[in-house]
């Protein structure tokens, strides 16, 4: 079996009450269309900040900082459910992470969709989360490979 590793290097910063994306190298990752020195994103907050949360903790975790879920929920003042469920998202498929930066996730993808569970496979998440009906939003065929 082969592994694949996502690395999604992004802080989430406040700026005059609007969120920004910063970069690795330290600046703000923009679209095309924004106004220069902008930098959003067209996902949905609350998938995006999960998202990057959720990669966050597990580098925390690779990099020894905390020994155990619980060790990081106890740190984070979190439910260790919740912080495993938000773990979870990290083994999401590359395309699904990207569909959700860029605003084309799946209708059926929002952050409750990770209480009820998703396959591990990621065709089968794709399966999942794209029917017929929103294929089409997101670019993808009906099982989610266009």
């Amino acid at each position: 079996m082969t592994s694949v590793t996502v690395v999604v290097p992004m802080t989430i910063r406040r700026r005059g009450g609007r969120k920004r994306i910063i970069g690795p190298d330290g600046a703000p990752i923009r679209t095309g269309d924004d106004v220069p020195g902008a930098a959003e994103t067209r996902g949905d907050p609350a998938l995006v900040k999960a998202l990057a949360r959720a990669f966050r903790w597990r580098r925390m975790l690779e990099e020894g900082r905390y020994g155990s879920i619980r060790e990081l929920a106890a740190a984070e003042q979190m439910e260790r459910t919740s912080v495993a469920r938000a773990l979870g998202l990290t083994l999401l498929a590359p395309d699904i992470v990207e569909a959700v930066l860029d605003g084309r996730e799946p209708v059926a993808l929002s952050v409750a969709s990770f209480r009820r569970g998703l396959p591990d496979a990621w065709e089968a998440q794709w399966a999942t989360l794209v029917g017929a009906g929103t294929a089409a939003q997101v670019g993808r065929g009906p099982l989610g490979r266009g």
